[in-house]
């Protein structure tokens, strides 16, 4: 575009601005959901500094803000992996079946309470908690039974767990062993994002370090041994379910992605090596565009990072690959129904924006755990968008969009402000320690709370359109207090049929493993195959890595 032409774009704007800036405007805060001011119009001059080929650019090719495959979904649909596990392994294994025989394509395991901490479900902890928010898993024996008659080596599969991820990791390797598959052959993500949990989830177990430490440690193994597995799927979705903003969740999600590729590259390994296996997991929040801008601004951000940077030459350690989950903090016990619209656009924003594989949550989801209709909904609800509505025709349509572009470069400009504070405290850890990211989060969600409260922002059902003596008709899924005496039951045979001195020997290689640095992964699958559970590795290594403590923030 000509000079002139922008002049003359710049001029008829002011021209327009001067009619429209006196016109009526509803009684609404014009901002983003995360607060962020939103012009009224966008032209081409809100885009003239972008350079098309070092901005923009092709899909499949650097700095891929348009995607990460040369031909997207005209290649291949994103993965529908629905999250799900609820009460035992038994019950947990029928779901997946139902899923898979529904036309899922991906496993994704929600583990209850006591299993995301690193406790038996026959620990005093534990009690009135097992099997509640998902699926208990205290050995080997569970994760057969959860993985029975479903060939590992022919799905992927996410395990949505932080500290105890190593454990976990060791039981599926296990379980895929005894069915005659190798490794190599495994193909799956696990979460074992442990600083995303001092920031957000709170779902710890030893000091920042060593926890850092065991994921390098997974880095390493998982490199050598399971090319095609994910070892780590960094996590923007906990960090915004807390209150974040969308800026936010960009920016502290990809620090600590950063945190991990230094610390692989502190414990010797070639970025390169590692680096392509890593992943990461978004919200999709209910503010569309936002959603769409801030997934364009994590390819590109990341791509710039690795490359320039970190050093990475190989092309693949350039892409930043994510899954996307809905909004669960959108979701509403008032008029529940109205979950399955807020969820379609959350999806359709994810998939505009380019991303790898795709959770929808069930209408019923703030209610209690979701039903099987309710579990059928949302999946069509994917399949609808993929096949129905035609956005997979065309690879990134909203590229070139004024408003896009011009919200992309924004949220970009804000999270490199991010990371200049972050580094100005030392880097993600000290940050932690110092509630840095723990104070910006509530401080943001208290901002929204109080636009809610003041009506600038409207839920329907919940602040506008409240329907009263509401009665909720939908089925809600309760879990028997049986899963519990279930699941005690088969850990106390476990525990006495097992070779006890085989357990304690194992035990004690772990031990010494964490304490002289060997790496630890070799150790908790010999444990894993002697059926020492959960919470005895989880133990010994807290005998050496200590337990942490959150200080206290205001």
């Amino acid at each position: 575009m000509s000079l002139n032409e922008m002049d003359e774009i710049r001029s008829g704007k002011k021209q327009w601005a001067s009619k429209s800036g006196s016109m009526k405007t509803l009684p609404v805060k014009f901002t983003t959901v995360s607060g962020e001011p939103i012009g009224m119009l966008y032209t081409p001059d809100d885009i003239a500094h972008l350079n098309y080929m070092s901005d923009i650019g092709f899909p499949g090719e650097y700095p891929y803000t348009r995607g990460i495959h040369h031909n997207m979904y005209r290649g291949k649909l994103w993965t529908m992996r629905q999250f799900a596990g609820f009460g035992t392994p038994e019950d947990t294994n029928e779901r997946y079946r139902y899923l898979l025989s529904h036309g899922q394509t991906g496993l994704s395991v929600a583990f209850d309470l006591p299993t995301l901490m690193g406790r038996d479900s026959d620990d005093a902890l534990s009690e009135g908690e097992v099997g509640i928010c998902g699926v208990s898993v205290s050995s080997l024996a569970d994760m057969e039974v959860l993985f029975k008659d479903i060939r590992l080596s022919d799905i992927s599969t996410s395990m949505t767990i932080n500290a105890p991820s190593a454990m976990m990791l060791a039981f599926y390797i296990v379980v895929a062993q005894k069915q005659g598959a190798l490794p190599r052959e495994l193909r799956g993500t696990l979460q074992a994002d442990i600083l995303k949990e001092y920031i957000a989830q709170k779902e710890w177990i030893y000091p920042p370090h060593p926890s850092m430490r065991i994921i390098t440690d997974m880095f390493e193994y998982c490199t050598k041994e399971m090319p095609q597995w994910n070892p780590i799927s960094v996590s923007g979705y906990h960090i915004r379910e807390a209150g974040s903003t969308a800026v936010q969740e960009l920016a502290f999600t990809l620090a600590d992605g950063f945190a991990y590729v230094e610390a692989g590259i502190k414990k010797g390994l070639d970025v390169d090596e590692f680096a392509p296996r890593l992943s990461f997991f978004f919200n999709s929040h209910l503010d569309f565009f936002e959603e769409i801008a801030k997934f364009r601004a994590a390819r590109r951000i990341y791509a710039r990072r690795m490359k320039d940077k970190y050093g990475a030459k190989n092309p693949r350690s350039w892409m930043l690959r994510f899954h996307t989950q809905t909004a669960g903090c959108t979701l509403t016990a008032q008029q529940p129904e109205n979950n399955i619209i807020r969820t379609a656009f959350e999806a359709l924003a994810g998939v505009l924006g380019g991303t790898q594989s795709l959770h929808t949550n069930s209408m019923d989801e703030t209610l209690a755990l979701p039903s099987e209709k309710a579990v059928k909904i949302a999946l069509r609800t994917q399949q609808i968008i993929a096949q129905e509505i035609g956005v997979t025709n065309t690879i990134d349509p909203l590229a070139g969009s004024y408003f896009v572009e011009s919200l992309t470069d924004k949220m970009e400009k804000d999270a490199e402000a991010y990371f200049e504070k972050i580094d100005s405290l030392g880097g993600v850890i000290p940050a932690i320690e110092a509630g840095f990211f723990q104070r910006e989060i509530a401080e943001a969600a208290y901002r929204y709370q109080q636009e809610l409260d003041r009506k600038e922002k409207i839920i329907v059902g919940v602040n506008d359109h409240v329907e009263s003596n509401e009665q909720i008709s939908i089925p809600i899924l309760l879990i028997s207090p049986e899963v519990e005496v279930k699941q005690r039951k088969r850990l106390a045979e476990v525990r006495a049929s097992r070779d006890q001195v085989r357990v304690l020997e194992t035990l004690g290689a772990l031990r010494a493993a964490a304490e002289d640095g060997s790496n630890l992964m070799p150790k908790l699958i010999d444990c894993t195959r002697e059926y020492v559970t959960l919470g005895e590795m989880c133990g010994a290594l807290a005998e050496v890595f200590g337990i942490y403590e959150e200080p206290a923030a205001f």
